[in-house]
């Protein structure tokens, strides 16, 4: 399966949220996003899980959590968050989504909400899935083949994307699509965190955002998929050329612990002995040649303890992982960058307070690439994104 043969996030604008006061950028299948701290990294995850919040019923919640709609528009420049994203559609025209949010008194409305889609590039006037304004919400009836209003209980919180009966495939992928981003941030390796722990057996296809599914998603893919856990193998073989093999020894009825076999020791090595770096390493190698990634995946500073020299391996498996979900990076790492390409790396930066961003091979670098590589370019900030 490859990126161009399925629905991708093709384009996001967004309005009033935090630093990112009006930014519009095409998006591609591997984005890595570098900048001083400020200059909207954060944001820019954040606002897809602010999307994907209110595709999944979650929007109302997400916002309480991060202080409510009035704390997150640009402070003192909008008076409204709106955040406007297309996706490609196999073999179809792209759907686009419009959705803007407005406070009101403690909480918020949503003003107005779109889902369309050109039907034929000539034609004037797109199909219209969804048309809200305030509360004044219409969908579009597979039976009726029009514009109605809702005859259930409508949360006027929630947006009409997760309320709306199943309607064509298309909208509902797209909703799913939205609803299955997936953030991953710095792991928790600290000595009773849930990546050291045994872990229940259970047939794990992702080692878990806390890695709490690392010892079943690897042994489960040892079981199912032996070319695929031979990869990771392979791969931990390169990155140590001591390692030997990864063992699952029961602890417990219906629970594993997960060795690591190294030719220097006679006595294998347990999941809570081994580093914080090898460990992170091991559950992001695990993580990113899984094929049950979700359409978007969000990964937070992934370079966080790993060895300058892990990186490469890092970067090839974020390219392969690409081919099956958009891969959205943020990261402080000018090593991470010397294993990438232009069109890889999107540079972020502050100007008079607000977030800019732009990607790397729209820059006039071609000279600089003739004597320099990336990194050393972005560190003789050549290309912006630094402090």
């Amino acid at each position: 399966m490859i990126m161009n043969s399925i629905s991708r996030l093709e384009n996001i604008s967004v309005k009033g949220f935090r630093r990112l006061q009006q930014l519009d950028l095409e998006m591609r299948n591997l984005t890595v996003m570098i900048g001083a701290n400020g200059s909207g990294k954060t944001s820019f995850l954040d606002i897809l899980s602010v999307l994907a919040a209110s595709a999944s019923g979650k929007l109302y919640d997400t916002l309480q959590l991060k202080g409510g709609l009035n704390e997150i528009l640009t402070r003192g420049k909008a008076q409204d968050l709106e955040i406007a994203a297309s996706m490609t559609v196999p073999e179809r025209e792209p759907l686009k989504y419009n959705l803007t949010l407005s406070p009101k008194g403690l909480a918020y409305e949503i003003r107005e909400e779109t889902l369309t889609q050109q039907s034929e590039p000539s034609a004037s006037e797109p199909f219209k899935y969804i048309e809200s304004y305030g509360l004044d919400i219409k969908y579009f009836n597979q039976e009726d083949r029009k514009l109605l209003r809702p005859n259930w209980e409508h949360n006027p919180l929630e947006t009409s994307l997760s309320q709306v009966p199943k309607m064509y495939r298309e909208p509902e992928n797209l909703r799913k699509s939205f609803a299955s981003c997936t953030y991953y941030g710095a792991l928790d390796v600290s000595e009773k965190s849930p990546i050291r722990l045994p872990q229940a057996i259970r047939p794990a296809k992702l080692p878990g955002a806390k890695g709490e599914n690392l010892v079943s998603c690897l042994y489960y893919l040892r079981e199912t998929d032996r070319d695929s856990f031979e990869l990771v193998e392979d791969i931990l073989s390169t990155a140590f050329p001591d390692f030997k093999r990864l063992n699952f020894p029961p602890v417990a009825t219906g629970t594993l612990s997960m060795t690591w076999t190294d030719s220097n020791f006679l006595q294998p090595i347990y999941l809570h002995e081994l580093s914080e770096g090898t460990l992170r390493f091991l559950w992001l190698i695990t993580l990113l040649q899984s094929q049950s990634l979700t359409t978007i995946t969000l990964i937070d500073e992934p370079e966080v303890s790993l060895h300058p020299a892990l990186l490469k391996h890092l970067v090839y498996l974020m390219r392969e992982a690409s081919k099956h979900t958009q891969i959205i990076v943020a990261t402080h790492s000018d090593r991470l960058i010397k294993f990438l390409e232009p069109h890889e790396v999107l540079v972020c930066d502050l100007e008079e307070g607000e977030a800019t961003m732009k990607w790397a091979d729209t820059l006039d670098l071609d000279k600089w690439l003739e004597e320099y590589s990336l990194d050393e370019i972005w560190a003789m900030n050549v290309m912006g994104g630094r402090p």
